[in-house]
């Protein structure tokens, strides 16, 4: 049996981001200007047989809230989403959405809420794996000291949504 995976390229100013979706919802935002291969490699991680369908309809309703976030419009997602991981990082990914808009936390501070204060290095890896870039904000994660760390989009594609987010960096 295989398993739908709709996909569609959300496109903004100089924003370029591949957005994916099973029935579920929204399972997957790439990196700018990132590859199709970032998806087929997810995908093929996740699912035993995936099948890739463009369908920009379909994906409408995650690319306008997506659109509405980059113009500084939307503030928090309201688009149903399905991600599959291992339970800790699940319970990561549930983490990073409490983080409010225009804040950061550091990488202990999560290890801390998820009351793991010692795992902040497998708190960083499960970050590291997070498929729903922007919408789970784990851009919104930061080093103690206040430094920007790894990025699956990249670190200059962090660095703007913090700028959007008006969050000095």
């Amino acid at each position: 049996m295989q398993d739908n995976i709709y996909w569609s390229v959300v496109q903004f100013q100089d924003w370029n981001v591949l957005v994916a979706a099973t029935d579920q919802g929204l399972c997957f935002v790439g990196s700018n200007n990132g590859s199709f291969s970032e998806l087929e490699q997810w995908g093929n991680r996740c699912f035993s047989s995936p099948l890739f369908t463009k369908n920009d309809y379909l994906l409408q309703p995650y690319a306008k809230e997506l659109k509405n976030y980059l113009q500084g419009k939307l503030t928090e997602f309201t688009i149903p989403t399905w991600y599959k991981g291992t339970a800790f990082q699940e319970e990561v990914w549930q983490a990073l959405t409490t983080i409010p808009y225009g804040q950061t936390y550091s990488y202990s501070q999560i290890a801390d809420s998820i009351g793991k204060p010692s795992a902040v290095r497998a708190v960083g890896a499960a970050i590291g794996a997070n498929p729903l870039l922007i919408t789970i904000p784990c851009h919104r994660v930061i080093g103690k000291n206040g430094a920007l760390t790894g990025y699956r989009g990249g670190i200059e594609m962090k660095t703007k949504l913090l700028h959007l987010e008006q969050i000095p960096h």
